[in-house]
């Protein structure tokens, strides 16, 4: 199956207790939930992409969009999910500049 380009969806921000970025593919929601420290750090917990839409590249494609907020908004990251740990290994120079301090990927 033929990778799609996701790069015009928009990343939504549901923000609570709880936030979660979502992208809306052809019906269908993708999404990686997380959590903000009061040290402005944001713990990435869980990544899920709907099976139908699994091999389209649509899990890197949120990665891509949530690392650009993380970036922008200046703060650091805990990659707690595999997903995204698995992600920095395969990119390292999108995603280790924005380590949380006393993260790390190996």
């Amino acid at each position: 199956m033929s990778k799609r380009d996701f790069s015009k969806i928009p990343l939504v921000n549901k923000q609570g207790e709880k936030g979660r970025f979502e992208i809306d593919i052809d019906g269908q929601i993708a999404f990686m939930e997380y959590m903000i420290s009061k040290q402005n750090i944001i713990y990435l917990t869980h990544t899920e992409v709907p099976s139908s839409l699994g091999g389209q590249g649509v899990g890197s494609a949120l990665v891509s969009k949530v690392f650009e907020f993380i970036e922008e908004s200046g703060m650091k990251m805990a990659p707690l999910c595999p997903f995204v740990a698995a992600y920095i290994k395969r990119h390292p120079e999108k995603g280790e500049a924005m380590l949380a301090p006393g993260y790390s990927i190996k």
